[in-house]
């Protein structure tokens, strides 16, 4: 099998797309999609100078997406000196797991010589993942309690470093798995949150006023050509799933997902161009109405609630302790 491009030995075939490519032609690819997808989405700002220069704050878990995301960043701007890159880490407290990825996670910004800070549900929270994921009061899936701590870390520390944007490693799997389960939920407003949170173009989103903006510059990229891309390249990713992953539903979109793409080559790639569009008009539609922020009364973060989900949550396992 050759590369359409050149000719030379291809190490993967695209069939959504029919392409054959090389491995050097395959990496360029990937790397291409990344960076239209960060000139699409208008993530650059144009105001942005050397004097005066944006810092975006990339999670960094150490697997194969984050990775191969902080490789690409680092190579497209690392002579740009009107960004910045930090790597944030978090250590949810997961025995064996988080230390291994951790240590890729090192090894990677050592390597490029990206700033790196780690901080822990330990220290913010005072609990680990091995804890709660036993303790469960919420009668919830291990990952549930995770999500919303992370994006609790997240958020904060990248108002801490003064980022100017959020930027994340889900892949073209991720959003498309993520988009069919709110279609399947019948959740418009969790689409319209979708659209405002992460997608699009920052000056489309109608909701930007509580939280960093975020961004997933590997949304346009399948998960497996993530993974070989950080094969190729010999990137030190930690590739190992959670021994606390645990969502049945999303489980089964995945499977579907693989089917459809098996026997419907670019069914993911459509799923998003269509689901795009209805989630802007979905924020445009809820925008008028959306439900006002005010400050949880135990932290002081933006939350509609009293008391922010991240804080109900802890409250619940102190009382289950």
């Amino acid at each position: 099998m050759q590369c359409d491009k050149c000719g030379a030995e291809a190490v993967m075939h695209a069939a959504y797309s029919g392409l054959h490519l090389c491995a050097d032609h395959f990496t360029r690819s990937v790397e291409k999609r990344v960076r239209r997808r960060i000139r699409e989405d208008g993530l650059v700002p144009d105001d942005a100078t050397p004097e005066d220069p944006v810092t975006w704050v990339i999670g960094l878990s150490g697997g194969k997406d984050s990775v191969v995301l902080t490789r690409i960043l680092h190579d497209t701007f690392a002579k740009d000196p009107r960004i910045e890159l930090v790597a944030l880490s978090i250590h949810e407290g997961i025995e064996g797991y988080r230390d291994r990825s951790l240590e890729a996670c090192e090894e990677l910004t050592a390597e490029l010589g990206v700033r790196h800070e780690t901080v822990s549900y330990a220290e913010e929270f005072g609990v680990r993942m091995d804890e709660v994921a036993e303790a469960d009061p919420e009668n919830m899936a291990p990952c549930a309690y995770c999500g919303v701590f992370r994006r609790d870390v997240l958020s904060r520390y990248a108002e801490r470093f003064d980022a100017d944007l959020m930027l994340t490693g889900h892949n073209l799997d991720d959003e498309a798995e993520t988009a069919l389960m709110n279609f399947l939920e019948g959740d418009i407003e969790q689409v319209a949150k979708h659209f405002d949170a992460s997608l699009g173009p920052l000056e489309e989103r109608t909701e930007q006023d509580h939280h960093v903006p975020r961004a997933k510059p590997l949304r346009d990229v399948p998960e497996k050509e993530v993974a070989l891309y950080a094969q190729l390249e010999d990137l030190p990713a930690h590739i190992t799933e959670c021994p606390h992953a645990e969502d049945a539903f999303r489980g089964e979109i995945q499977r579907l997902m693989l089917d459809l793409e098996e026997d419907h080559p670019g069914t993911r790639h459509s799923i998003m161009a269509g689901y795009e569009e209805l989630a802007a008009l979905a924020a445009t539609a809820y925008g008028e109405d959306r439900q006002e922020y005010g400050e949880c009364e135990r932290c002081g973060a933006p939350t509609g609630r009293d008391i922010c989900r991240k804080c109900a949550l802890v409250e619940a396992l102190e009382g289950s302790a």
